[in-house]
């Protein structure tokens, strides 16, 4: 039997909630986890015209991107739309989830499907994100260095990128006195001992901490563990915000701009003034992006494509790109699609079913 929590951890597993941004409001808005699932229904934004649908076709989990309860919800009444959302959703125990900017900061989330639609390869994190990794050094009896590394595999350390079981280890000699009240695995209470030891270390993202440092204490096998954890400034190539890639081909910038328009479906597409330059580097950030124009300069994109630019933002460009707006929810409607794909590649058996409600609040004359 499939659970709600079990289509929820499979998601966090996948955008790990530690990768929200600080204002966001990403999870399980509504339901109770244990509950048994009758199907799932995905969309952008959870409305009560979407909670109507999950309840014709007997889906009791909604799983959008954008939170339809963002902001401090003070009161619970069908006052407005979040509300009205909410009481239908609790009414017909349809349960809301969100997956919002922590699938936007991830290696293959939200900003790498735009890019795929726009044909761009060799695609990286636009803004790689700093303070999200950590390293740990355990001292670990030279025979039991293998189980404990192990351990920690398995609990998420050592990964780099496109490789696992990632580690490094240098041999030395551990001593230590046993106090009366110890129960040592090597030695006796009040004797100095001297032990060949190695040096573990290994890299992990942060959020992972505590299930790394419970596998080494299960693993290990002394009584005190010695280990000590260091944050690290490094980029994460694998989490931030943006991409960046580039075209097969260079193309003159008003047939990518048409071209851009008609992949995306866009009413409109606004844009700064042209370069006069072919266009191959592009850079991507699904719904509001102009803080990453700096990045998309640096990256030297010729063409930054995003949302939600204010008028004054558009100077950023300066002449050294072409930004190119194209309406938030025409950016990040397809982001659906995305997670229905990974779902159903997990849960092959349940019915996982694509919104039809158009959400989006916008028109164009």
């Amino acid at each position: 039997m499939v659970r709600i929590q079990d289509v929820t951890a499979a998601l966090e597993s996948w955008a790990p909630p530690a990768y929200q941004e600080s204002y966001d409001n990403a999870g399980l808005l509504v339901g109770d986890p244990p509950t048994p699932l009758t199907g799932v229904l995905v969309c952008l934004d959870a409305t009560e015209a979407v909670v109507a649908e999950a309840v014709r076709r007997g889906c009791n989990l909604v799983v959008a991107h954008h939170p339809i309860v963002f902001k401090g919800l003070k009161k619970i009444n069908t006052g407005s739309y979040v509300g009205r959302a909410v009481v239908s959703a609790v009414k017909h125990d349809v349960a809301l989830y969100a997956a919002h900017t922590n699938l936007d900061n991830v290696q293959g989330g939200v900003n790498f499907h735009l890019a795929a639609r726009l044909g761009l390869g060799g695609v990286r994190i636009l803004a790689p994100k700093k303070q999200v990794l950590q390293k740990l050094v355990a001292f670990v009896p030279a025979g039991h260095t293998a189980a404990v590394l192990d351990a920690l595999y398995a609990a998420g350390a050592g990964q780099v990128g496109n490789y696992t079981n990632c580690s490094f280890r240098s041999p030395g000699t551990g001593t230590f006195k046993p106090g009366a009240a110890a129960n040592p695995h090597i030695g006796a209470a009040g004797r100095q001992e001297e032990v060949a030891e190695d040096r573990v270390e290994v890299i992990f993202p942060a959020y992972r901490s505590g299930k790394v440092l419970a596998a080494l204490r299960r693993a290990h096998p002394y009584e005190e563990v010695a280990y000590y954890l260091t944050a690290l400034e490094n980029e994460n190539q694998e989490v931030g915000a943006g991409a960046v890639g580039t075209l097969p081909e260079p193309v003159p910038e008003m047939q990518f701009l048409t071209f851009l328009k008609e992949r995306m479906g866009a009413g409109c597409v606004r844009y700064t003034p042209l370069r006069g330059k072919m266009v191959q580097k592009v850079a991507v950030c699904g719904g509001t992006g102009s803080f990453l124009t700096g990045d998309a300069i640096r990256a030297g994109a010729d063409v930054f494509v995003t949302a939600d630019v204010k008028y004054h933002e558009f100077f950023d460009a300066d002449d050294k790109i072409v930004i190119a707006d194209i309406g938030h929810y025409e950016s990040e409607v397809s982001t659906k699609e995305l997670i229905h794909t990974h779902l159903s590649e997990i849960f092959p058996n349940i019915a996982i079913h694509l919104s039809e409600v158009v959400t989006n609040p916008i028109n164009y004359l």
